[in-house]
């Protein structure tokens, strides 16, 4: 005869599989692995050292691109200036034709010239008493078109050096790229296709600076999914993804390790509904993680994004590389490879 506790231990483990059963049916998936509160993203020297790489090549990288934005910026408006001075200027130079045709019959030519080129105000006034024919209005005129082509000159000056910096802003780009494809390299980060989703919404840019420039954050603020703090930059960045329908489980400060955690300048973004898996995003998860990669770099210089890493592959000065910080084949350290979460580094 079968002892009772052996058939009571053959009922549960029947169960058990029964229940399985139900599960993979009911959902089309395996059951899941549990959830963690942050994703161990590895830590070695080789790795610290590829994060600080990185972080400069990408800090000088953006800092150049404010810089062009900027002297763009400017010259457009230089350029409308230049514009509207060169109307001017031309509407009042059929004027300075008349009055000189005018002072030619008269024998008046020399004091026109004066008139036009002097450089200052008093010695026009000077020569108001011998100009019996030329009435106040004339000379307001006349006044008015010297400061005219003074300002216009000063307008292609002045664009000249925004395009010189322009030429500058350009000369730090390249060398920032390479100084990122260099330190990827040292892990084999070639070059690769990324997740980019022209759709994708537009953020609201973050605060920066008159010159538009980014201004120097410190981790001032409560950060809102840990204990610890970040920068207004990354708290601005996290919201504007919240503000646009990312809103799964999200971990930012981190005290210890390298990069950016500790300093509050990035996040971790779950792809997984239930928070951080120790297994690899598909399926839906996978593209939320791809959607959301693709929001950050869509706006990454509305936002000042520093670098994103998604699936093995890193989103750095504007350019897809693959990224194997793990040691192992994509997928095989779900965190390590990042095929779990997206993370997001900031300015």
């Amino acid at each position: 005869m079968t002892p009772t506790v052996r058939r009571t231990r053959r009922r549960a483990a029947h169960l058990a599989l029964l229940l399985a059963a139900v599960f993979t049916v009911v959902s089309g998936l395996s059951p899941a692995a549990p959830a963690f509160a942050e994703p161990n993203e590895g830590s070695s020297k080789t790795l610290a050292q590829l994060r600080e790489n990185l972080e400069v090549a990408a800090k000088g990288y953006l800092e150049a691109q404010a810089a062009l934005e900027a002297s763009q910026a400017s010259q457009k408006a230089l350029n409308a200036e230049l514009l509207a001075a060169e109307a001017d200027t031309e509407r009042l130079r059929s004027f300075v034709a008349q009055y000189a045709a005018e002072a030619y019959k008269t024998g008046k030519i020399g004091m026109v010239s004066l008139m036009i080129n002097g450089t200052e105000p008093g010695s026009l006034l000077s020569k108001a008493s011998a100009m019996d024919r030329m009435t106040q209005r004339d000379e307001a005129r006349m006044n008015d078109y010297r400061a005219r082509k003074q300002e216009v000159t000063a307008k292609k000056a002045a664009i000249e050096i925004q395009l010189k910096l322009q030429q500058d802003a350009f000369k730090e780009i390249e060398k920032r790229k390479k100084a990122a494809d260099q330190a990827l390299r040292a892990v084999d980060g070639r070059s690769s296709s990324g997740y980019i989703n022209p759709n994708s919404p537009l953020a609201k840019p973050a605060p920066r600076n008159a010159n538009g420039s980014w201004p120097s954050e410190g981790c001032s603020i409560k950060d809102p999914t840990t204990s610890g703090c970040i920068t207004p930059r990354t708290l601005w960045a996290m919201n504007q993804a919240k503000a646009n329908g990312f809103k799964r489980y999200v971990s930012c400060h981190r005290s210890g390790g390298g990069g950016e955690h500790p300093k509050g300048r990035a996040c971790d973004f779950a792809s997984a509904t239930g928070g951080f898996t120790n297994y690899s995003a598909s399926g839906g998860d996978r593209t939320y993680g791809n959607n959301l990669a693709s929001f950050f770099i869509k706006n990454a210089s509305r936002l000042g994004v520093m670098y994103v890493i998604w699936y093995c592959k890193i989103w750095i000065n504007g350019a897809w590389k693959t990224y194997d910080s793990a040691g192992s084949n994509c997928g095989d350290n779900p965190a390590g490879d990042h095929t779990n979460h997206v993370h997001l580094s900031m300015l």
